[in-house]
């Protein structure tokens, strides 16, 4: 399990209970290709095939901490992977709707997270993550794995008043940020950049299915 790893994010200064518990369930050498298995706890990304990769763990436990999860959220993530983040979510709120646009990796993590996983409240989908999941709309929480250069407008318009979506912008080769973006509750938006970041880039592809 991932126990292990939970101590080492805590001592990097992870404080939320929740997040640190989730991590703790999961065993991370689980959604990494065998010859990175060894490797799974150390806080970096790693390669996952097709060009993309798992993030940093560390990068991973503190998104999840500044999405605020209670356990009531319905959340909308973009870019499944290997689906590591995705269980996490899982664990950490409602429902979780995820996309992926690469029909190998979505297939791969369907066999993992709810063939062996059994995360019943876990919803994938193979398609362009730009474009949100129009069907399932509002999202309480909605994060993005992969970098564009502004927030698709798709996604803030799928994000439910009182809500909140963390996405990285900016080009392939830098610089990137990682972006926050509150809705209150009347519907206004605010934007702040928080830290560089460094994420593959966001590709687009067809509808969700």
């Amino acid at each position: 399990m991932g126990r292990a790893l939970a101590a080492e994010l805590r001592t990097a200064g992870i404080r939320d209970e929740r997040v640190l518990d989730a991590v703790a369930r999961l065993d991370r050498a689980r959604f990494v290709p065998e010859r990175w298995r060894a490797e799974a706890d150390a806080d970096r990304p790693l390669p996952i095939g097709f060009g993309q990769t798992i993030s940093q763990p560390w990068l991973v436990a503190w998104i999840a901490e500044l999405l605020r999860l209670g356990g009531d959220e319905k959340v909308l993530e973009v870019g499944t992977g290997s689906g590591w983040q995705a269980a996490l979510l899982a664990i950490l709120a409602s429902d979780v709707y995820s996309v992926e646009i690469v029909p190998e990796l979505a297939a791969a993590a369907r066999l993992l997270l709810v063939d062996e996983l059994g995360l019943t409240n876990l919803h994938l989908a193979v398609g362009d993550g730009a474009l949100g999941w129009p069907e399932e709309a509002p999202f309480d929480r909605i994060v993005v794995s992969a970098a564009a250069p502004e927030v698709p407008a798709a996604l803030v318009e799928q994000l439910a008043p009182g809500g909140r979506l963390v996405a990285p912008l900016g080009p392939p080769e830098g610089p990137q940020w990682l972006h926050l973006v509150d809705l209150d509750w009347e519907g206004r938006r605010h934007d702040r950049d928080l830290v560089q970041v460094r994420f593959v880039p966001l590709t687009h592809g067809g509808a969700a299915s």
